[in-house]
C-alpha cells in the first residue's frame, strides 16, 4: 500500500485505497476469479472486490468525504483539484474539471453524494468489463503478458521495460500481477470512457517522477504515441480544407500574377471565365493533387511543432499548464511552427504555383514530375526556393496571428459558455473564420510578392531580381492597391479553409485522445 507523503496544501499525499479503508478493515488484495455469464452487474463487481454491499457503501462514503473537506455535502471544482493533488493526479490535464462535468447531472456547478455514487456505479462496471476482457485466462488477475497483448490489440506497441513500468505503477503490493482492486484504484477517478488507448495515455500522464515541486514524464514514454497522432490529425485537417477550397486557390494565384491591370483593378469574373475556358470545371482543380500532397505534411508539421513549442514555452515560463502560455507564447509558437513547416515543404509549393500558372494553347499542364525536372534542369536547384524569404516573412506573422487569435477566441468562448467543456462546432467555425481572415489580410502583400517570384522562371529575360525588386516594380507600374490583387478569393478561401482545418483538427484530437 502506498505510504503518505506531506503535501504543500496541508493534506497528505495518499492513495485511494488508504482513503477508502478509513474506519474499516481492508479486504485482502487477492486474485478472485468470478464466473462470467449474462449481463455484467454490480454483483460481479462486489465478488471481484470481495466485499459486501455495506462495505462498498462505506468505501464510497469515505472517498466522497475526502473530497468534501468542508463537510457541506457538496464538492466543488477547487475541492476536487485539492484531492487530485493529494492523489498525485496532475492538474494540467483538467481531469478535475472533467470529473465534475461528468458527475454534475443537475448542472449546478457542484457534485453531491448521489451524483458521485452514480458515477462510482458506472465507472466500476466499466472498469470491470475491461478487466475481464484483458484477463483472458479468467483467473481474476492480469499478468504483464495479458496487458501487453491488450495494448497490442489496441494498436499500441510498447517495450518490455515500459510494460513493466506500467504494471509496477498499478501493482500496489508489488507481486507482479494486477488484481481488480488495484486496477479499479488506479482508474477510478479517470473521468473519460476507458479504452486501452485512453488508459495507456492516462498512465502516461500520471506516471510522473517525483522530484519535489516539479514532475516530469519519464524519458521515452511519449515519443511513439503522441507524434503519430498529431501528424495524423494535422494531415487530415489540412487535406480536407485544401481540397474544399481548391477552385478559389487557383483563381487567387491567377489574379496575383496579373501585371497588366493598372492600379490593381480586380479581374475576378474574367479570371473565372478564363480558367473555365482552359478545361472546364476540372481546370479549377489544377494543382489540387500536389496541393493536398503539400498541405498534409505542412499541416502535420505545423500543428505538431506548435504543440511541441507550446511545451517549450511552458518549460521556459515555469508553468505546468500547456494551455496557459499567454498571447505572446502563442504568437511565438504559432509563428515558429509555421516557418518550420513552410521551409520543409517549400519546393512543393513552388511547383504547385508553376502548375497553376502554366499557360498552354490546349489548356493542359505538364505532369508534376516533368515540370519539376524541367525546373531543375533549366533553372537549377536554387529555383525551388525562389520566394522563400517573403514566404517566411509572411508565414511567421500569419501563423502567429491565426493560431494565437483562434486559441484566444476559443478560450474566450469557454469562459462565456461555462456549461460546455469545449466550444461547439458553430463557435469553432466563427473563431476559425475571424482568425484566418485576420492573419491572411495582414500578410497578403508578402504573399503576392512570393507568388510572383515563384511563378516567374529564373532564366526569364524580365525576371524579378528579388523581393525588393518585386515591391518596387509592382508599386511603380501598378500602384499600391495591386498588392491586394486576389484578396477577395483569398478571403473567400481562407475563411472556410481555416474553419474546416481547425474544426477537423479539434475533432481528430478528440477522436485520437490527444
Amino acid at each position: 500500500m502506498a505510504t503518505s507523503r506531506s503535501f504543500k496544501n496541508g493534506r497528505e499525499r495518499i492513495s485511494i485505497s488508504e482513503v477508502e479503508a478509513v474506519g474499516k478493515n481492508r479486504n485482502p488484495n487477492l486474485c478472485n476469479p468470478v464466473p462470467g455469464s449474462g449481463p455484467l452487474t454490480l454483483v460481479e463487481v462486489l465478488l471481484a472486490l470481495q466485499e459486501t454491499q455495506e462495505q462498498r457503501e462505506c468505501r464510497i462514503v469515505n472517498l466522497f468525504n475526502f473530497f468534501d473537506s468542508s463537510r457541506s455535502g457538496y464538492v466543488d471544482h477547487s475541492q476536487i483539484v485539492e484531492a487530485f493533488q493529494a492523489f498525485s493526479i496532475p492538474s494540467q490535464y483538467k481531469y478535475a474539471k472533467d470529473l465534475l462535468d461528468v458527475c454534475d447531472a443537475n448542472h449546478d456547478g457542484r457534485m453531491d453524494y448521489g451524483e458521485f455514487r452514480k458515477y462510482m456505479d458506472d465507472k466500476e462496471l466499466e472498469l470491470y468489463r475491461i478487466f475481464r476482457e484483458i484477463d483472458v485466462k479468467h483467473n481474476g488477475c492480469i499478468v504483464p503478458e495479458e496487458l501487453g497483448d491488450a495494448l497490442l490489440r489496441a494498436g499500441i506497441k510498447i517495450s518490455d521495460e515500459e510494460l513493466n513500468d506500467f504494471v509496477d505503477r498499478i501493482d500496489e503490493d508489488n507481486n507482479g500481477v494486477i488484481t481488480f482492486q488495484e486496477w479499479r484504484d488506479f482508474l477510478l477517478l479517470y473521468p473519460h470512457t476507458a479504452t486501452m488507448a485512453s488508459i495507456y495515455q492516462y498512465w502516461e500522464k500520471v506516471c510522473l517522477v517525483d522530484i519535489g515541486e516539479q514532475a516530469v514524464i519519464p524519458e521515452g514514454i511519449s515519443r511513439h504515441f503522441h507524434a503519430v497522432k498529431y501528424f495524423l490529425a494535422g494531415g487530415v485537417a489540412g487535406a480536407v480544407s485544401r481540397t474544399a477550397t481548391a477552385p478559389l486557390d487557383r483563381l487567387k494565384v491567377l489574379l496575383q500574377v496579373q501585371t497588366n491591370s493598372r492600379c490593381g483593378k480586380p479581374r475576378f469574373i474574367p479570371g473565372v471565365l478564363e480558367i473555365y475556358r482552359e478545361g472546364g470545371i476540372l481546370s479549377f482543380f489544377r494543382g489540387n493533387g500536389i496541393n493536398v500532397l503539400k498541405i498534409a505534411p505542412e499541416s502535420a508539421i505545423k500543428f505538431y511543432a506548435y504543440e511541441t513549442l507550446k511545451g517549450l514555452v511552458v518549460s521556459i515560463k515555469g508553468n505546468s499548464n500547456k494551455d496557459d502560455i499567454g498571447p505572446l507564447g502563442r504568437l511565438f509558437a504559432g509563428g515558429a511552427a509555421g516557418a518550420i513547416a513552410q521551409t520543409v515543404i517549400y519546393p512543393l509549393d513552388l511547383v504547385k504555383t508553376r502548375l497553376q500558372t502554366f499557360g498552354s494553347r490546349d489548356g493542359k499542364a505538364p505532369p508534376i514530375v516533368q515540370l519539376s525536372y524541367n525546373i531543375w534542369a533549366q533553372e537549377g536547384p536554387r529555383a525551388f526556393y525562389r520566394g522563400l524569404v517573403p514566404s517566411l516573412l509572411g508565414m511567421i506573422p500569419y501563423a502567429g496571428i491565426d493560431l494565437a487569435a483562434y486559441e484566444t477566441l476559443k478560450e474566450a468562448s469557454r469562459q462565456a459558455f461555462r456549461d460546455n467543456n469545449e466550444p461547439g462546432p458553430f463557435m469553432q467555425l466563427c473563431c476559425g473564420m475571424i482568425s484566418g481572415a485576420l492573419g491572411a489580410t495582414c500578410v497578403y502583400p508578402l504573399q503576392l510578392v512570393r507568388t510572383r517570384l515563384q511563378a516567374q522562371p529564373m532564366n526569364s529575360p524580365t525576371k524579378y531580381k528579388g523581393m525588393l525588386d518585386v515591391f518596387q516594380k509592382t508599386w511603380r507600374n501598378e500602384g499600391f492597391t495591386s498588392f491586394y490583387k486576389g484578396l477577395l478569393p483569398n478571403l473567400l478561401k481562407v475563411i472556410p479553409a481555416a474553419s474546416i482545418t481547425y474544426i477537423v483538427y479539434e475533432d481528430m484530437k478528440k477522436k485520437l485522445s490527444i
